[in-house]
């Protein structure tokens, strides 16, 4: 007779023991929206939504000078990579994402995903608004804690909510000159 013994089997190869949290996919260039698109797919044909809660394709905004002409476009911040919110222990989640068209793997020693780390995180604005919330109006005097111009006290012309800048005149060449500051880079005096 056969005594019944547990069996520890341990964690497959392709976990990282970490459970929730951000994790980053290698993409083939020029793929990221499309595995983005492709894995939301799947994520809702498969009722993964709790296992997978996001996917980002981190853009910035560049202003690019074509034919004298500027133009603002998006531009991937980091290019051949997606980001994702998931449970990387969870079988189902690692596995739809690691067999999405498109991903060559996910970054980390080996297979092994590897989750961000708070410091990175924190880095790339990631699981924090970007919003930054300033008590600053038009007429009042601030200086500038950081960034180019620090040290720099000025009288604020305008106030850029949706750009989180401020514009306030710096006397550049014996001329004054508008200059945006972003919010984060100043202090109400």
């Amino acid at each position: 007779m056969e005594e019944n013994k547990e069996f520890d089997i341990g964690q497959s190869d392709n976990k990282s023991g970490k459970g929730m949290g951000w994790y980053v996919v290698h993409t083939y260039s020029g793929y990221e929206n499309k595995v983005k698109a492709n894995i939301e797919k799947a994520i809702e044909n498969r009722h993964l939504e709790n296992e997978i809660l996001e996917v980002r394709v981190p853009m910035q905004e560049v202003v690019e000078v074509k034919n004298n002409v500027k133009k603002v476009v998006q531009k991937k911040l980091f290019p051949g990579y997606v980001l994702l919110h998931m449970d990387a222990d969870n079988n189902d989640a690692w596995y739809v994402v690691r067999n999405t068209r498109g991903v060559t793997g996910f970054v980390g020693p080996g297979s092994k995903p590897v989750p961000l780390t708070e410091a990175e995180m924190k880095m790339m604005n990631i699981g924090e608004s970007n919003t930054v919330h300033i008590d600053v109006k038009e007429g009042d005097s601030i200086t500038v804690v950081s960034g180019v111009w620090e040290g720099t006290v000025g009288m604020v012309k305008r106030v850029d909510e949706g750009k989180q800048v401020v514009t306030i005149n710096v006397e550049i060449f014996g001329r004054e000159t508008p200059v945006e500051i972003g919010f984060a880079d100043i202090k109400k005096m």
